[in-house]
């Protein structure tokens, strides 16, 4: 009897982080609920856990968690654990099953590359649990070959809700040749049980076929970094649709910025002019204010002047009508009085140069008075336009603070991020491209070898027509298990790798019956191994299988009115310990399957049931002590 392996527990810990923790039954399980909670997630997980390249989408609700488990147990009653860091990295490997906390004893590194030289890689491990370690796989259609690993096999039992709806065959990698003849005689191993070990070349290698499997695996190395770049991005096509809205979108929102930008610089030069013309105002005013103060205080010396002199004036006027008297200057009798000698003075000369500098103050008071007035007119004026000059500045600097900054400012951030997500959008479709000419140099260099092998006459994948045969058979009725609508003839074509289903290539029908189908070749696959006791990891996790319930490619792939719904699940829940199967659905399963222990619902909203598959942070007066 051949060992298999069957998913216990699968669970995340982190400090100051409740454990997520979800289990798993022989049999079926059944996980749907809500979008966005976690499902596909844990596909992802359990495709990290056994081998996958991390690190895992860095998810809001993963951070803070450090750490995975995944609790497994063969048929025959051996029970591990696998460790690892959510960054990726080696694993490490615990004698028994821990799920609720991070296991307190020592445990063993496994690597995580395949090396069938060593035994100290998690690939080895488990091949060596199936009873497959050290088997080898062919490569090429040279009879070359590679060691098998378990991520041959993973690939073949944990299907994500990208690979489900693909139009290729099961066994393709997306490429042409070697990735595909290798995945080929992995299926080929699992039906018959007999790997490739005893398989020769067809013919010694040469120097060029050499350099040529060199290039091959740097280009297939720089094939998976891209697939893993692309795998979080949408397709070619969409992401060139995206880049075209996204490139319209940023010549409105240019020109909206051009007029904003132009409506900004047009009330910043009114707000510099206006505050130019107030300060100007001010200025002036305070100038006017000072000039009035010194004009007021010349008027009023100008008036103290006249009053003197108009005082001496009249003095002299009256000195010569009195008579003959004493000199009012020097004080000498009439008849002493020696005018030339003894005394300058004049008194009626005196008088009239006192009434010729009264004039003449008198025009320089007028031409002040006329000054004065004229300030104060200006001031006046300056009094009165000055509050109005404010009162604009204010209106035109609130509307600048409050209207056009703001708008400008937010147009600017706008316009940033279509810039940088149109950056991003074009990375992603140089990826693409890079992508792209990358497989293509590989399926030149495959065709080059090929055609260099083009005398000998060794299959590609020496897969018998009668195992085809059996395997196409089983997988039909399994379609019809399920009720699958109209299936009657199925077959496997071996120059396509995939199953034809009344005469119609599996590629040819819809995602969502693609996605079904798809389903069914790899539950074949299990019942097949079953049924003939070879080889297999004995476990499946396929997410979104029942996609046509949800969304239809089109009236053909629609299936809501058939009851295939209710019957595929019928199907699994006969499924005895020796296989196990998780499925991942957003659509609601029949109500016995919601009823049942194995089914677990994410409803997406705390408090109700369980949210999804990472609990709610927890407050920090309830944070708990480290697990790890």
């Amino acid at each position: 009897m051949s060992v298999r392996l069957r998913l216990c527990s699968l669970s995340y810990h982190g400090p100051f982080r409740k454990p997520a923790v979800v289990t798993f039954k022989p049999g079926m399980n059944v996980i749907y609920g809500a979008s966005n909670t976690g499902k596909s997630f844990i596909v992802d997980t359990i495709d990290f856990m056994l081998g996958g390249k991390g690190p895992l989408r860095d998810i809001p609700e993963r951070v803070g968690y450090k750490h995975v488990l995944l609790g497994m147990e063969t048929t025959v009653g051996d029970q591990f654990t696998i460790g690892r860091a959510v960054d990726g990295g080696p694993f490490v490997l615990y004698e028994g099953l821990f799920a609720e906390e991070m296991p307190s004893i020592d445990g063993k590194v496994l690597a995580d590359q395949h090396n069938d030289r060593r035994d100290d890689n998690l690939s080895a491990f488990l091949l060596e649990k199936l009873g497959l370690a050290h088997k080898r796989v062919r490569r090429n259609k040279k009879g070359d070959t590679n060691s098998l690993s378990f991520r041959n096999l993973a690939r073949l039992v944990v299907i994500n809700e990208e690979e489900i709806i693909q139009q290729r065959s099961p066994l393709s990698d997306g490429g042409y040749g070697m990735g595909d003849t290798a995945n080929t005689s992995v299926f080929k191993l699992l039906l018959t049980g007999v790997d490739d070990t005893s398989l020769a070349a067809a013919k010694t290698r040469s120097p060029e076929d050499q350099t040529r499997d060199a290039q091959i695996l740097l280009l297939d190395q720089l094939i998976a970094d891209y697939r893993k770049q692309v795998k979080d991005l949408a397709g070619s096509d969409e992401l060139q649709e995206q880049l075209d809205k996204l490139e319209a979108a940023m010549e409105g929102q240019s020109e909206q910025l051009a007029i904003s930008e132009a409506g900004f610089r047009t009330a910043s030069t009114e707000r510099r002019d206006l505050a130019r013309r107030v300060e100007e105002g001010r200025n002036r005013l305070a100038e006017i204010t000072v000039l009035l103060e010194r004009f007021l205080l010349l008027g009023a010396h100008y008036r103290s002047d006249l009053a003197r002199l108009e005082a001496i004036a009249e003095a002299g006027t009256l000195f010569g009508a009195l008579g003959e008297v004493d000199c009012p200057l020097c004080g000498a009798a009439p008849d002493q009085h020696k005018q030339t000698d003894d005394c300058e003075g004049n008194a009626s000369l005196i008088a009239a140069a006192a009434r010729a500098e009264i004039a003449k103050i008198t025009s320089r008071q007028a031409d002040l008075d006329s000054t004065i007035d004229a300030l104060r007119n200006e001031a006046v004026q300056f009094e009165r336009r000055l509050p109005r000059l404010e009162e604009r500045l204010t209106a035109v600097a609130g509307e600048i603070d409050r209207v056009v900054a703001p708008n400008l400012k937010q147009l600017r951030s706008s316009y940033r991020q279509l810039a940088d997500k149109t950056g991003e959008v074009r990375e992603g479709i140089a990826v693409h491209r890079g992508l792209l000419d990358f497989e293509d140099r590989k399926a030149k260099l495959e065709r080059e070898m090929a055609d260099g092998s083009g005398s000998s006459s060794t299959a590609d994948v020496d897969l018998s027509t009668s195992t085809a045969d059996r395997f196409a058979t089983i997988v039909r009725d399994v379609l019809k298990a399920w009720h699958f609508p109209g299936v009657d003839r199925v077959h496997f074509d071996m120059k396509v790798r995939d199953l034809v289903i009344n005469g119609k290539a599996r590629t040819s029908f819809g995602k969502g019956l693609r996605a079904i189908t798809q389903t069914a070749f790899s539950t074949g696959l299990l019942e097949y191994c079953v049924a003939e006791k070879t080889p297999h990891p004995g476990f499946l996790v396929v997410d979104s299988p029942l996609l046509s319930y949800r969304e239809p490619d089109g009236a053909a792939d629609d299936l809501r009115s058939t009851d295939l719904n209710d019957h595929f699940y019928s199907y699994f829940e006969s499924w005895g310990s020796d296989r196990q199967v998780l499925i991942v659905e957003n659509t609601d399963p029949p109500a016995n399957v919601k009823a049942s222990p194995q089914a677990v619902m994410f409803t997406g909203i705390e408090g109700l049931g369980r949210a999804g598959l990472f609990p709610a942070p927890q407050a920090a007066s309830e944070e708990p002590a480290a697990s790890d």
